[in-house]
């Protein structure tokens, strides 16, 4: 213990026995703390600071404070859920005025709302994103020479860089001649539906033809090299490629739902990782504004604008039960868009202009280099992996 601890802590117990002295003398005994026992001067004691309470109550004193608690909380939570849903920027900006009492702190409210969130999937068997297999025949082209060629998808005329790639791909003549015809493959997503609401597009024909072309190019990757070494690792690659690729495009044919578990687990997971990357983008374009707003103020509206990103995927859950994909998609970039536009200007309290400025450069870095390639590395390593 320091000089100074010890000249504290003996001034302290100085002061109490005067305390208790002055009040022996009016004739009101002091009571004795029941952990250090010290007399007790005032609610709580100076010396351990233990308070009187020694929580032994009755069944109707629990009652009344359990009634207090429940009400205390329900109009904390409510007074957050309006500042969160109207007044964009509030909860941020609360935070750093000091006036934290009044709402929900932002890490616990973002649990809170990302509970819900999957709660309300889980318990409406609803998917993130089911992807449906579609087979659509691929037209042959017969030259005169007799050779087979298909339409070049990548090809657009009326685009100046696609309009110079070639209008037809030669085509192999064992596949041109295959009597089953030949089918080109492409997903069809829908997000937000109940699972089993969608089935596999595959005739059990087509789910056959995947597998059998998952074993052959498993084979051909596997004998194109004929050095032991080199054809070892071709081995590993073609046994990667069956098993991973193949298998992935095999479980989309039969489930359209076999991405939603990964999908469930990793999202949340990641989001949370993206939190200070946010933060950190916000702390280089506020640069100037440093000394005004710390990083934890930077994390705090990253945690409010994800938050409500969450409220915002809540309801599009109820709208895409009812409405189109498109309107939904509209409905998550309008309403995110504006809410963090104008938590920007509340927030931060800059100009209309430069706010503008900085909401477009902010989001479109975001969204670009970290939430998209993220959300596409999810989706990759479900297919890949589930």
């Amino acid at each position: 213990m320091s000089d100074m601890e010890a000249t504290l802590e003996t001034s302290a117990a100085a002061g109490l026995e005067y305390a208790a002295a002055k009040l022996a003398q009016q004739g009101a005994a002091p009571e004795k703390c029941a952990n250090c026992g010290a007399p007790l001067v005032g609610p709580y004691c100076a010396i351990c600071g233990q308070g009187p309470d020694m929580h032994r109550r009755t069944l109707a004193s629990l009652l009344h404070d359990l009634v207090a608690d429940i009400a205390n909380l329900d109009s904390r939570i409510l007074r957050t859920g309006k500042a969160l849903l109207f007044q964009p920027g509030e909860l941020p900006l609360a935070f750093h005025q000091g006036r934290t009492r009044r709402y929900v702190p932002a890490l616990r409210l973002y649990f809170f709302v990302t509970l819900v969130f999957f709660l309300i999937l889980g318990g409406f068997n609803i998917a993130i994103m089911q992807l449906q297999i579609v087979a659509t025949p691929v037209k042959i082209i017969f030259d005169a020479h007799g050779r087979a060629f298909i339409r070049n998808p990548a090809y657009d005329p009326d685009d100046a860089v696609q309009s110079r790639l070639p209008k037809l791909i030669p085509l192999d003549k064992s596949k041109a001649k295959d009597p089953a015809g030949m089918y080109s493959f492409s997903t069809r997503p829908y997000f937000f539906q109940r699972i089993g609401r969608y089935h596999s597009a595959l005739t059990p024909a087509m789910r056959a033809r995947i597998e059998r072309s998952r074993q052959r190019v498993a084979r051909e990757i596997a004998g194109a090299s004929r050095d032991r070494r080199k054809a070892a690792e071709a081995k590993k690659i073609g046994s990667w490629v069956e098993t991973h690729l193949y298998g992935g495009l095999s479980r989309l044919a039969a489930n359209p739902a076999a991405l939603n578990e990964p999908l469930t687990t990793w999202i949340p997971r990641v989001l949370f990782l993206l939190l200070p990357l946010y933060a950190v983008l916000l702390a280089a374009f506020y640069w100037r504004q440093r000394k005004k707003f710390y990083l934890v103020d930077h994390l705090t509206f990253s945690l409010t604008v994800h938050t409500f990103t969450f409220v915002a995927l809540i309801l599009a859950v109820g709208i895409a039960q009812f409405f189109s994909g498109s309107l939904v998609f509209w409905f998550l970039l309008g309403s995110i868009g504006v809410y963090v536009f104008l938590s920007l200007r509340r927030f931060y309290q800059q100009s209309w202009f430069w706010t503008a400025v900085k909401f477009v450069c902010i989001s479109g870095i975001y969204t670009l280099f970290f939430l998209l390639p993220a959300l596409g590395a999810v989706i990759a390593y479900g297919f890949l992996y589930a």
